[in-house]
């Protein structure tokens, strides 16, 4: 009888080791306190009063830049409705451009969602000279994704609001990222929508893989923050430059079966093995409504023992009101 090492060793024609999704959240260090706010509000007054209506204006000039950015540029603009697949919305305009092998932003969508934002309010002063308050708050404001198609990373976005400290999110794909290097490498492979289904130079696409580093991100982000719409003036941007964290990076490992039959072998092998692997001592029934000590009716304990499944022939008894378990590792409760 086969066993799981046997058959990821005897029958996988391709594996495929490669980071897959990756989610960037970029910030701007010089705005992270109120004392740094107050400088940059300085700079924009012209050593005047750092009033919050400043801010209003700075995010204003901004979606105005986006607006006229694609215009100019012939971008679809999209406002997405509540519960929207955004990425579905986007995958005609990224395959359309991947066709034409063009590279750019090739849709604008807008979507309102929650960030956390600087407020500013008077706190005392004389009126000729009104002294503000700043603080970090919960706003829920327009957000918009630029949606890029790239000729080294293909389908990503950049994602941006007008309200300081000006937060952005970046999307990338390594896959996507795997396979344009390939090609430019010359090396044939059949692709999948996330991945790759074969390769006749399983050996190099490994090699292209594992070189995938920070510097390749970077020179994404800095490519094309520099080409986008930004709330900073040109002088400003060398001060007020950004830096990234990683959100969220899902990592992939691919393994290609020769065979289908060999695929479900695999898979029946794997769950027999794995039966008893992490099933919990306890599970808590989560209930559709809100239970209080006032809620009517009556609440009992449910337990289900390892026991009485296998003396019932596999199927579960009738739960026991009350008492408690005699086998701790198969109650649930």
């Amino acid at each position: 009888m086969a066993t799981i090492s046997s058959l990821l060793s005897e029958h996988v024609s391709l594996r495929v080791r490669s980071v897959d999704r990756i989610l960037l959240a970029g910030y701007v260090p010089r705005l992270q306190s109120d004392g740094m706010l107050v400088r940059f509000l300085n700079d924009h007054a012209g050593g005047t009063i750092p009033s919050p209506a400043i801010l209003g204006k700075t995010g204003d000039a901004y979606v105005e830049e986006i607006k006229a950015f694609a215009k100019a540029r012939e971008i679809p603009l999209v406002r997405f409705a509540k519960g929207q697949v955004k990425e579905d919305v986007a995958r005609p305009h990224m395959e359309k451009a991947e066709r034409e092998g063009r590279s750019g932003v090739v849709m604008l969508g807008v979507a309102q969602e929650k960030a956390w934002a600087w407020r500013g309010w008077r706190d005392g002063g004389r009126d000729a000279h009104p002294h503000f308050a700043f603080d970090r708050q919960t706003v829920f404001v327009n957000h918009y994704y630029q949606y890029i198609f790239d000729a080294d990373w293909g389908p990503s976005f950049i994602k941006t609001n007008a309200y300081a400290p000006y937060p952005v999110w970046v999307y990338l794909n390594g896959h996507e990222w795997a396979k344009r290097q390939a090609a430019h490498k010359g090396i044939e492979f059949t692709p999948l929508d996330n991945g790759f289904r074969a390769c006749d130079q399983a050996e190099r696409l490994a090699e292209i893989c594992d070189s995938l580093s920070e510097q390749d991100i970077f020179a994404f982000c800095d490519r094309w923050m520099s080409e986008l719409p930004s709330p900073f003036t040109k002088a400003e941007r060398g001060r007020y430059g950004y830096r990234y964290s990683v959100r969220q990076v899902e990592m992939s490992d691919t393994r290609v079966f020769d065979r289908p039959q060999a695929g479900r072998a695999w898979f029946e092998q794997t769950i027999r093995d794995q039966l008893d692997l992490g099933r919990p001592d306890k599970v808590q029934i989560i209930f559709d409504r809100k239970v209080t000590s006032r809620t009517p009716g009556r609440f009992q304990t449910k337990v289900i023992t390892k026991r009485s499944f296998r003396t019932s022939g596999g199927r579960y008894p009738s739960p026991i009101a009350g008492g408690r378990s005699g086998q701790r590792s198969g109650s649930v409760v």
